[in-house]
């Protein structure tokens, strides 16, 4: 009789571990939109229903000060990352924000979407264009609409334009120091921009939607979150540029010395997944896997890609942020 309750109580104490190890939570810190954000903890949840999936959403910036301020207190709290930028993520490697992990996922994603040392793979792509408002009365035709960066200057559009402060949003940060580094833009286009009478807003929905209220005719804005607007139907349009279309990477790191290291592995795996792309995709993301359908042609898009030097934009995006800072007088 002994040696079976013994035996019970073991079988009991491996099942606790199990559950525990099998369970628990992960913390994921990201600036996509929230819509997104719950579709992907739906389904994962789903998946593992073991496992609470948190987030904490804001915009890039303060989620950088988010983990700065964090990290200086000793320890991250997040387990999984998720911005916009790409550029950010070398500054997190450098600051000892991050672990290494490869994901068996990536074999189905271009080595060029992953970090050389591990640190980080894209999870999405997301694409810089331009939005406008098409409500009656004061909105205007995708004739009418601007196709290209160099549109933006016409005079007629002075004092119609809005986009993102890059100080608030890591995607407009991105799209900024990609301009000012490349020589056809540099910060002269966006002097021209400030005499046009370019406006800044401070949250990235905040920009699209007042786009769609006809504050502004003309916003810089982001193609999934537009898509999310449209088919809320809002009064809003959306197209990529004609040329130097801006495309970012958004990966996704494991945070070093996280709580829930094995847990944060698995949600970085389903993002990457097929499964988990075809989540993104339903709710109007663009996959980084060459597996899943897509009904927008990545490849056309790619073929008029903006040329970005990363190297550049790790080393001296703070200083394409001051320069733009001081342009408009911030």
């Amino acid at each position: 009789m002994k040696k079976l309750v013994t035996l019970v109580l073991t079988l009991a104490l491996v099942a606790v571990a199990f559950g525990a190890m099998a369970g628990g939570k992960v913390m994921l810190y990201s600036s996509m939109q929230e819509a997104q954000l719950q579709a992907v903890k739906e389904a994962f949840e789903a998946k593992y229903p073991d496992i609470t999936m948190d987030y904490y959403f804001a915009s890039g910036g303060k989620v950088i000060t988010k983990m700065s301020t964090e990290h200086q207190a000793g320890q991250i709290e997040a387990d999984v990352v998720w911005l916009g930028d790409p550029s950010d993520y070398e500054g997190f490697k450098k600051a000892g924000y991050l672990q290494p992990y490869t994901s068996p996922e990536t074999d189905h994603i271009a080595d060029n979407y992953s970090d050389k040392d591990g640190n980080y793979t894209a999870g999405r792509l997301v694409t810089m264009g331009i939005a406008w408002c098409t409500l009656d009365g004061i909105g205007i035709t995708e004739e009418e609409a601007p196709k290209t960066w160099n549109d933006l200057l016409d005079p007629k559009w002075k004092d119609q334009l809005i986009m993102t402060d890059p100080a608030q949003s890591s995607t407009s940060k991105y799209w900024m120091a990609a301009m000012m580094q490349n020589e056809k833009y540099g910060p002269a286009y966006f002097e021209k921009l400030r005499d046009n009478g370019l406006q800044l807003e401070s949250g990235t929905t905040a920009t699209h939607n007042v786009v769609a209220a006809g504050s502004y005719q003309v916003g810089i804005c982001l193609d999934y979150v537009s898509a999310n607007l449209i088919n809320e139907g809002s009064p809003l349009a959306f197209h990529y540029t004609t040329e130097d279309v801006c495309t970012m990477t958004s990966p996704v790191a494991l945070i070093g010395n996280c709580a829930n290291p094995e847990n944060g592995k698995l949600l970085i795996d389903f993002i990457l997944s097929k499964e988990g792309q075809e989540v993104l995709v339903a709710n109007n993301l663009v996959t980084v896997r060459d597996d899943v359908a897509m009904t927008i042609d990545t490849s056309a898009i790619a073929a008029i890609n903006m040329t970005v030097d990363f190297d550049d934009l790790a080393a001296n995006t703070d200083t394409y942020l001051e320069t733009f800072n001081k342009i408009f007088n911030k």
